[in-house]
């Protein structure tokens, strides 16, 4: 391949008269333009063979779309205009029956197009051997010189691979049933081990779009993420059950006969932390939403071009969550209100990793970022996580006591190795208040006075607090743990 683009590129060298690669589109335009009729064919020919694949890619942020044939218009819908029917109209070049358009994308962009002709019919790019799998088939796929494709998607023979189980879960809550995939990691069958668990929505297009198992294999293997197990649930009414009408029975099913059956079934771990809930756009609004409304079941949530419930604007401060968000720059739609929320979450303490990618609405897109997820939620020992959980250690932090309290409380805490310790209190706002301890500290358990009538911030005293429900964290060398307490004035 490589050699095969060499020689096309001293091909298209030669035809345009050694000059700037990024100009060969003018170059193109020019020489036609001057050439008589019959000979334009020709030009046309010659330029097709030396650049035999498209879109022609320049400057690395350039990118223009080729179309020949005998059409009387052709334009290019895709991610980079919300698949407008109409968007970026290619023009005829000269009297030839060549069409092009140019425009400029991120360096490492990559997005999902097709060609439509004569205002009607839809196609692949028939000179882009790229495709990406959607939920509507395949689309031509845009690579910009610096994408990378992801190789962890891909079927790799070299290593093991985990087994998918299949079975029919039947709801009495929806009054229906699904069917459902369980993916457990290699070794399982001969291991005591319980493990951690994600359930992914919209389950069976993670497969059989995303590749997802083929991801949990690789990063299993290269121990970037411990083994979990994997449920991957379809939806029977999509938009109802995860967005509207039947969404408190959906989140029933999943709670109530869902995850009792797996707990049932396989070897988990049942604490929160060891459990993720994962999906894309509406997938996306049931996982933050079962996350938000079941803390107690899931305390890992991820959401990908992610719909956002109108309920997570009241997420309450202190619950045992963490995030993992990401979003394409060409979802004009949903990259305001993602950002807002990831703003809300920081705003009121939640850990919340959030990430923007110059891609569309697209399984090519999704497929590609799994791993940030998995490797948050569950990291390995090539991450550094090389103790016996799943999560990095938590510092010890007990109730505040007396609590409530008025107007002194004592905070006990127990760290496992000398670090830096930052104990400070916020309001339900996620305002900090005062600064309690922000040094370095011995291993040990530790007790420190907490004074409401001389609350204290940057060395400076500051008004007395009044009464009502206020957050402490302990963090110690970026590991954080977040309680409640009551002052009553």
């Amino acid at each position: 391949m490589i050699r095969s683009l060499l020689t096309h590129s001293l091909l298209a060298a030669t035809l345009f008269s050694s000059g700037a690669h990024a100009q060969t589109m003018q170059r193109l335009i020019a020489r036609i333009e001057a050439a008589p009729p019959e000979n334009r064919t020709a030009i046309v020919d010659s330029f097709l063979s030396a650049i035999p694949a498209g879109p022609l890619t320049e400057q690395d942020t350039l990118a223009t779309f080729l179309y020949r044939g005998a059409v009387s218009s052709a334009n290019v819908p895709g991610d980079q205009n919300n698949w407008n029917p109409d968007g970026l109209p290619m023009s005829r070049i000269s009297t030839t029956d060549l069409f092009a358009v140019t425009a400029r994308f991120p360096r490492d962009a990559r997005l999902d197009y097709k060609f439509r002709l004569n205002g009607s019919t839809w196609i692949l790019d028939p000179r882009n051997p790229f495709q990406v799998l959607g939920g509507f088939g395949p689309n031509s796929e845009l690579r910009m010189p610096g994408y990378v494709p992801p190789p962890e998607i891909v079927l790799d023979p070299a290593i093991p691979h985990g087994q998918l189980f299949d079975t029919t879960i039947a709801s009495t809550n929806l009054g229906n049933s699904r069917p459902v995939r369980v993916y457990t990691p290699p070794g399982y069958d001969t291991s005591s081990d319980s493990l951690g668990i994600i359930l992914f929505h919209d389950g069976l297009e993670y497969i059989s779009l995303a590749g997802a198992e083929n991801t949990l294999d690789y990063l299993i293997n290269r121990k970037r993420i411990r083994p979990v197990i994997a449920i991957f649930v379809p939806p029977v009414n999509r938009t109802e059950e995860y967005y509207s009408t039947r969404r408190t029975l959906f989140t029933a099913f999943i709670t109530q006969e869902l995850i009792p059956w797996i707990d049932g079934r396989f070897r988990t771990r049942r604490s929160a932390e060891h459990r993720a809930t994962l999906g894309a756009s509406y997938g996306g609004h049931i996982a933050i939403w079962l996350g938000i409304s079941h803390p107690e079941i899931f305390g890992n949530i991820a959401g990908q071009s992610s719909v956002i419930p109108s309920e997570a604007a009241g997420i309450q401060p202190g619950l045992p969550l963490r995030f993992y968000l990401d979003m394409g720059t060409f979802e004009s739609a949903l990259v305001g209100p993602c950002r807002e929320f990831v703003a809300l979450l920081q705003s009121r303490l939640y850990e919340a990793v959030y990430r923007e990618y110059p891609e569309g609405h697209s399984w090519g897109s999704w497929r590609a970022h799994i791993d940030n997820a998995l490797e948050l939620f569950f990291p390995g020992e090539a991450l550094g996580a090389d103790r016996g959980d799943l999560l990095p250690p938590l510092p010890g932090l007990d109730q505040n006591f007396p609590n409530p309290f008025n107007p002194t409380s004592s905070i006990r805490f127990r760290i496992e190795a000398e670090g830096n310790v930052n104990l400070a209190v916020f309001d339900l706002l996620g305002r900090e208040v005062t600064v309690l301890l922000d040094e370095k500290m011995t291993r040990g358990s530790h007790e420190v006075r907490f004074d409401a009538r001389a609350a204290r911030h940057g060395g400076h005293a500051s008004a007395a607090l009044s009464s009502g429900v206020y957050l402490y964290r302990l963090t110690v060398d970026g590991q954080a743990v977040t309680r409640k307490m009551m002052l009553l004035q």
